[in-house]
């Protein structure tokens, strides 16, 4: 049997992060075809885990966005290497080191399934808010005219506005995250006022929505409606904060199934984050 202190902390290149990700597919996490290309190019020092012989046979992501803001997701232990101390030397490994790579008490945050809560408490992060998953199938809809797909001059103005309801700057993430092959980008403005912005993006069993930033529920329905459209009959996924009341009603209007659910925590002093606009998360595994 391997033991966890014959095993060292080691960097992943992008052939590890894809393995990440092959391995949350075979898991049932439903990640996007594309993502592991966005993740490495958001961080590309932000992926650690364990080899045994060149095997990967743990790992997990660290990423620092700009020293500001840290975030542990991808947390995956081979089911051959469970059981016997691996994740747990491994999640703390990490976590110290992402310490090390951010600012003197800059958050970190992840979103822990129920069954790992209290092992993440025990780890110094505390419970924020729930975060649930719902499923219904796309649909063809009539959309608002204040509705149009990102173009690339509306970068800059879509990441000021990501920045505010993220609680950090994340251009490198954006960058690639809009332009996903498989997705579409939309945002919805009045006059030359942007009110919000939605992704949708295929991955492995249908499409996935995120982020769905918003003013407010008016406009959020016409940015959730989009998606909804641009993906008919295909099951099409929403992670929302349930603190958001808005965002509850939203899914609840659309009839929208539960699926299951997680919490957002964070280590250190929880961020700014703008919680009445979020509508819908991003991702689990990066923020």
């Amino acid at each position: 049997m391997v033991e966890p202190d014959d095993l060292t902390l080691q960097q992943l290149d992008i052939g590890g992060v894809k393995n990440l990700l092959d391995w949350a597919r075979k898991e049932g996490w439903n990640p996007g075809k594309h993502d592991f290309e966005v993740f490495w190019n958001t961080d590309p020092d932000g992926f650690y885990g364990f080899y045994l012989d060149d095997r990967l046979i743990a790992g997990g992501s660290v990423v620092s966005y700009d020293g500001e803001y840290g975030f542990m997701g991808l947390f995956i232990v081979d089911p051959h290497f469970r059981e016997n101390g691996i994740g747990r030397k491994l999640w703390y490994l990490r976590r110290d080191l992402l310490l090390r790579r951010l600012k003197d008490g800059a958050p970190i945050g992840m979103d822990g399934v129920v069954d790992m809560q209290p092992f993440y408490s025990e780890g110094g992060f505390e419970i924020a808010f729930k975060d649930e998953r719902y499923e219904r199938l796309g649909m063809t809809a009539v959309l608002s005219q204040n509705i149009s797909v990102i173009q690339d001059g509306d970068f800059d103005e879509i990441e000021e506005y990501d920045k505010h309801c993220f609680g950090f700057r994340r251009t490198e993430f954006l960058k690639h995250w809009l332009v996903l092959p498989g997705s579409k980008a939309f945002k919805y403005s009045v006059g030359n006022k942007l009110q919000g912005y939605a992704v949708i993006r295929e991955v492995d069993s249908g499409f996935k929505i995120g982020p769905l930033f918003a003013d407010n529920e008016e406009v959020a329905e016409e940015l959730y409606k989009s998606c909804l459209n641009s993906a008919v009959d295909q099951p099409v996924y929403l992670d929302i904060p349930t603190t958001n009341k808005a965002a509850v009603n939203l899914v609840q209007k659309y009839g929208a199934r539960y699926v299951f659910e997680c919490a957002r925590m964070y280590y250190g002093n929880e961020p700014d984050v703008h919680l009445h606009k979020v509508f819908g998360i991003t991702t689990f595994e990066l923020g």
